[in-house]
């Protein structure tokens, strides 16, 4: 399983625990920064494999 893959997973877990819990905006930033990293390492990585 790709490295950014996994980080996709667990930023989704973390959006979906911030919602459900009490501490959920603190989870919730992390989610979305989890994920924006995770896409980001995507598509350089998809890009690199293109070269």
């Amino acid at each position: 399983m790709p490295s950014w893959l996994v980080l996709i997973l667990v930023g989704v877990v973390l959006v979906v625990l911030g919602v459900a819990t009490s501490i959920g905006q603190f989870l919730i930033w992390i989610g979305v920064a989890v994920l924006v990293v995770s896409l980001i390492l995507g598509l350089v990585g998809r890009g690199r494999s293109r070269v």
